[in-house]
């Protein structure tokens, strides 16, 4: 589990092919502070833009580590390049503080960027969200856009989906690889784990009958 408040960013050195099909993963090689490895052990979970990857090596000397990503996440995530900015969070420990929300490392979908411009001291991104998210986004809710825990300040449903206005004050925008963002840029989403369970639960107004004995 994570809280969507990211404490490093990162960015990827390399990209090696685990096989010639589309059936196949990548290795990511991710350059960091030296500092933010300290503390990390093989197989510790580290969410790269909010999608929950697990430590293959690691070097603290070095500043770098990999994670392997199979080919599901390739399809279910915005894309990976070389040189690109990567938020990254370390893996919630039970005595952390929840600064953000609660945060599975699981994208649900992808959302485009429509723009980021400044306003006033902050920034307002605007994202659209595809048409499947439109009901878990709430004006005041919570949600995840490239393992960023966000604030909605304005949800307009159009046809192509679901149009958020999000506002980044300036540690954001300068802390995280959010600054990065431009026009038609896609992102991960996840939405508010609570939303999916209530979603869940209205949905199904019957509890499913007992197997026979």
């Amino acid at each position: 589990m994570f809280t969507g408040i990211i404490t490093a960013v990162g960015r990827i050195a390399e990209i090696q092919q685990l096989g010639s099909s589309s059936q196949h993963g990548i290795r990511i090689t991710i350059t960091c502070p030296t500092e933010y490895l300290t503390d990390v052990t093989l197989g510790d979970s580290i969410a790269l833009n909010g999608a929950c990857m697990t430590v293959t090596s690691f070097s603290v000397a070095n500043g770098e580590f990999t994670i392997e990503m199979s080919a599901e996440s390739l399809d279910k995530t915005s894309g990976w390049s070389v040189g690109a900015p990567l938020n990254l969070e370390k893996a919630l420990r039970a005595h952390d503080r929840l600064g953000g929300h609660i945060v599975s490392g699981h994208v649900d979908g992808l959302g485009q960027v429509l723009s980021l411009e400044q306003r006033g001291e902050s920034w307002e991104l605007l994202v659209l969200a595809p048409p499947a998210l439109a009901r878990f986004i709430a004006y005041k809710g919570s949600i995840t856009v490239n393992g960023v825990s966000l604030t909605v300040n304005l949800v307009r449903d159009v046809p192509e989906g679901c149009e958020l206005s999000i506002n980044l004050i300036p540690h954001t925008y300068q802390n995280t690889a959010l600054h990065a963002l431009t026009a038609g840029a896609k992102v991960n989403l996840e939405i508010d784990l609570i939303a999916r369970y209530v979603e869940r639960m209205l949905g199904q107004t019957t509890m499913p009958a007992a197997p026979a004995t």
